[in-house]
């Protein structure tokens, strides 16, 4: 069930890596759309036969307008007063629904306000979020709230080795494309933080890794509390992220190009996480680059106090001989 609700984020993943000049449609019938930082309204009475991708906005279906399509919002707020026959995803924003929605519905870090005349002919599925349904809104199919994904029952174990080298390189490049959702996300609230811990990274990489291994060891000796397991945590995703925006930055200079900061951060982590993670799968020493990666990150993150500051870097004082 947790997988066709997930639908609107394999569409999103499609988008996130497509040419940077698609088309901004703002008119019915046009096909897909993908906006970045703008609001999208759809007009009483029009029709819009394609799916809907926004960051960063405000998408607004008005009364008797129908979407035959799919919709994907990240940072935002998705008012339905007409009519949807598609999935719907909504990260980190708020549904508000007066109408119909002909599909499944999965919120992330995301609530959901029903009102009396709403109905959802599908699921429900919330991951960090809530949903408030008037009693006299219809809901055909369930609400599961904080869903895990499904899970198969595990076997007993087995001493059989199988090496599955398209296994490993499938889970490298998921993990490579969560990383770069999770940097588009982070890059649209903590641009200036995230560029901080990045040029500090650059201008003092072995300072960085040395606090890095001081903060993961730290963080293993306090590991009966989960609060310093916590902040390594969200120091490793930061720092990542803010190397990857140098890599993004780097690559795009490259090419000749001029990409928003927002998709040249994604990138640059999604490059970056795809090649140390194939980098990692060198027998013996690929966890090394793994190691080094993460040992940089964090320590760039403490020493730029997650981003709050520039960071201390060692400066060379001149001055005359004395005589």
């Amino acid at each position: 069930m947790f997988r066709k609700q997930i639908v609107g984020l394999i569409i999103l993943s499609a988008f996130l890596f497509a040419p940077l000049n698609v088309a901004r449609a703002q008119t019915p019938n046009a096909g897909d759309i993908f906006l970045f930082g703008q609001n999208y309204t759809l007009s009483s009475a029009q029709t819009l036969n394609g799916s809907i991708v926004l960051i960063g906005g405000n998408i607004t279906i008005e009364k008797d307008a129908q979407v035959n399509g799919d919709i994907v919002l990240i940072g935002g707020n998705l008012n339905i007063a007409g009519s949807v026959n598609g999935e719907i995803a909504v990260i980190g924003g708020t549904l508000s629904l007066t109408h119909k929605i002909v599909g499944d519905i999965a919120l992330i870090g995301s609530n959901a306000n029903l009102s009396e005349t709403a109905i959802v002919k599908g699921n429900i599925t919330t991951m960090g979020g809530r949903v408030d349904q008037d009693p006299k809104a219809e809901v055909d199919g369930q609400i599961v709230n904080n869903a895990p994904p499904d899970i198969e029952q595990l076997s007993e174990p087995r001493v059989d080795v199988i090496v599955n080298p398209f296994g490993e390189i499938f889970s490298v490049m998921l993990k490579a494309l969560g990383m770069a959702i999770v940097a588009l996300l982070l890059t649209l609230f903590l641009d200036a933080p995230i560029k901080r811990v990045g040029d500090y990274a650059l201008a003092q990489p072995f300072v960085a890794a040395s606090v890095g291994l001081l903060a993961i060891f730290i963080s293993t000796l306090l590991f009966w509390t989960i609060l310093p397991i916590f902040v390594i945590f969200c120091a490793w995703v930061l720092g990542v992220v803010a190397i990857g925006q140098e890599v993004g930055r780097r690559f795009v200079q490259a090419i000749n190009q001029s990409w928003q900061p927002i998709f040249s951060t994604a990138f640059g982590t999604f490059l970056l996480v795809l090649v140390v993670g194939f980098a990692g799968l060198i027998p013996c020493i690929g966890w090394v680059f793994k190691f080094a990666l993460a040992l940089v990150g964090i320590g760039s993150v403490m020493m730029t106090r997650f981003g709050a500051h520039s960071g201390s870097a060692p400066t060379v004082v001149q001055g005359t001989p004395a005589g």
